[in-house]
């Protein structure tokens, strides 16, 4: 191995050169993808984050450098120096950007040895995550993850330029902050100054960026690094980028417009694709009526269809039962979906079943031969009242779900998804955004017996709306907005609670009372004392918004060292235990769970 020397200093990346360059000198570093040795002539394709170019030695090269380019072996690192050359016509490669040109190699040197990799560094590797994780450095060599991160980088450089022209200020908040008592659980970090104390790391900046509005900073925005210790899936890990913002003097539709202009901007940039403003709104209602589901995926059609007042006196008592308990009977269409076997249409029971409903109706008319799970218990009038209800003609499939309203919405809108993309309906090539507004503010646990904030409990009700905070707090609507892109919520916002006296209604709606908000939340309210703007704001999901844009189905493929579904990670083997003179320190008695262990 030879050291690195400022003659060996890069004048071009590999995945620049071309026909423009030839007969000029360049210097290239890099990884060998391959080595291919012909016997009089030796090919090494050289790779770095551009891409790759071809060295080539033959019997104008030093012996000295042909026998030193013999041994070279995949994923040593290489300099090299030459003069870049045509490869001749038929030698022309035009599946590579650097495919018209080689370099002719007269200084080489091995910089670094290295053992055969576990997977090969190639792109779409179909190697188990797993071993690609835990070994993620050399994962992270393959040209699709780089172009992933090298992607997300360029998002939030659009990000941070357009939020600074339009007069946001980059500000830091804490990422050691007091532990936040409603939500998501906090990450615990235990003082070691402040003995049997906790910091928690932040779901979100929320409380820091309201009391900047409190500051009069007017526009903050922040690349924020949250966390939360909640079970993963496809698209969460326990830690995660937010692209942040809160404005002062602004109402929803300032906040709305704004953001706009921000997705326009990104796909004019990035994705070089004209996009229509304003997005589409729909209310929290109509989203759940429709679609079952407050983040619709509205690029297909087959939408949630009530038919409790066509089935509330039939013979079927499933349907009757629901209707009599307060619940309604809600089904969608399947074009052509009589087509499915009983196979595929009891698999789609099975489906529903994990979403809490006890069963899935179904109906469907298949040249002429009706079958059903339900059509025997009604007369043929009430078939027809179904039927035309949801507007079902002949190769349709009905598919309806009857129970209380939370499981109707639930089973159907996960199963409108499912079968969509079943029956290849979705078009992929489509990016369809849309707002979904004035959510309520208050959910209720029938667990706890008690109300939840829907967001957070900062949010500002619809005015019209607050005498309900203490009559019938379920129906409070909240100022608050969703930005929604094929069936995934990219981020979400809503307008800030600015006065002591709605504060302090919406702790006691939350079942807070004064010991404790003034325990929990009274830097927040003392702040309140001293002239406090409206305002309001969003965040993006920055790594699902990466992730939308580049069609890709998980997020850990746009993070570098992302988590695995247990919160560890691979690479590095965390978390790990402690040492014990370091809990000593803290305070901290660890108790062993022999399951665990």
């Amino acid at each position: 191995m030879a050291s690195f020397e400022k003659s060996d200093k890069r004048t071009h990346y590999c995945g620049t050169l071309n026909a423009e360059l030839i007969g000029q000198r360049v210097n290239v570093l890099g990884w060998c993808q391959r080595q291919r040795d012909l016997g009089s002539l030796i090919f090494i394709d050289l790779r770095d984050r551009t891409g790759i170019v071809q060295l080539a030695f033959d019997a104008d090269t030093d012996k000295a450098i042909f026998d030193n380019a013999f041994g070279v072996r995949a994923e040593y690192v290489i300099a090299a120096s030459g003069i870049v050359r045509s490869r001749g016509e038929g030698a022309i490669n035009p599946n590579m950007a650097t495919g018209e040109v080689e370099i002719a190699v007269d200084r080489f040197k091995i910089l670094a040895t290295a053992q055969t990799p576990p997977f090969a560094i190639v792109e779409n590797s179909d190697v188990k995550p797993e071993l690609r994780l835990t070994h993620r450095y050399l994962d992270l060599r393959r040209p699709d993850l780089q172009n992933n991160i090298i992607a997300r980088s360029e998002i939030v450089k659009i990000a941070r330029d357009y939020f600074a022209e339009n007069g946001f200020i980059d500000i830091e908040t804490p990422n050691l902050i007091k532990p936040t008592p409603e939500g998501a659980r906090d990450y615990l970090v235990p003082s070691r100054v402040h003995n049997g104390k906790f910091y928690a790391l932040p779901q979100s900046p929320q409380l820091y960026k309201q009391l900047l509005m409190y500051s009069g900073f007017d526009r903050y925005f922040q690349i924020a690094r949250c966390f939360r210790d909640e079970d993963l899936r496809a698209d969460r890990q326990p830690e995660f980028t937010q692209i942040d913002l809160e404005l002062s003097f602004a109402d929803e539709d300032d906040i709305i417009a704004l953001n706009e202009g921000f997705i326009k901007r990104l796909f004019d940039e990035f994705m070089h694709m004209p996009l229509e403003t304003p997005f589409k709104r729909i209310t929290y209602a109509e989203a759940m009526d429709r679609f079952g589901s407050d983040k619709p995926d509205t690029r297909f059609g087959m939408e949630l269809t009530n038919i409790s007042d066509a089935v509330k006196n039939c013979g079927f008592g499933v349907f009757t039962n629901a209707v009599e308990n307060g619940g309604s009977v809600r089904g969608i269409t399947v074009p052509g979906g009589a087509s499915m076997s009983r196979k595929e249409i009891d698999a789609l029971v099975e489906f529903v079943k994990t979403y809490g409903a006890k069963g899935l109706a179904w109906y469907k008319n298949a040249d002429g031969q009706i079958s059903s799970s339900f059509a025997k218990f009604m007369s043929e009038d009430e078939l027809n009242a179904v039927t035309n209800a949801m507007n079902a003609g002949a190769g349709d499939l009905i598919l309806i779900v009857a129970d209380k309203n939370t499981v109707v919405y639930d089973a159907l809108g996960a199963l409108r998804v499912h079968v969509a993309k079943k029956m290849n309906m979705i078009d992929k090539n489509k990016f369809n955004f849309l707002w979904v507004t004035e959510f309520p503010l208050l959910e209720y646990s029938e667990d706890d017996g008690r109300f939840y904030a829907k967001h957070h409990p900062f949010t500002m009700p619809f005015e019209e709306d607050i005498p309900l905070l203490e009559s019938d707090p379920g129906a409070v609507r909240a100022r608050a907005y969703d930005i929604v892109l094929n069936g995934t919520e990219l981020g979400g916002g809503s307008i800030r609670i600015h006065t002591t006296e709605l504060q302090t209604k919406m702790f006691e709606a939350l079942g807070i009372g004064e010991a404790e908000a003034e325990e929990k939340f009274g830097f927040l309210l003392e702040a309140f004392k001293y002239g406090v703007p409206p305002h309001g704001g969003l965040a993006f999901g920055l790594d699902r918004l990466v992730c939308l844009l580049l069609g890709l189905e998980d997020i850990r493929d746009v993070i570098a060292f992302p988590k695995v579904q247990n919160a560890s990670e691979l690479l590095s083997k965390c978390p790990a235990h402690a040492d014990p003179k370091t809990l000593d320190e803290l305070g901290i008695r660890v108790i062993k769970d022999e399951d665990s262990e």
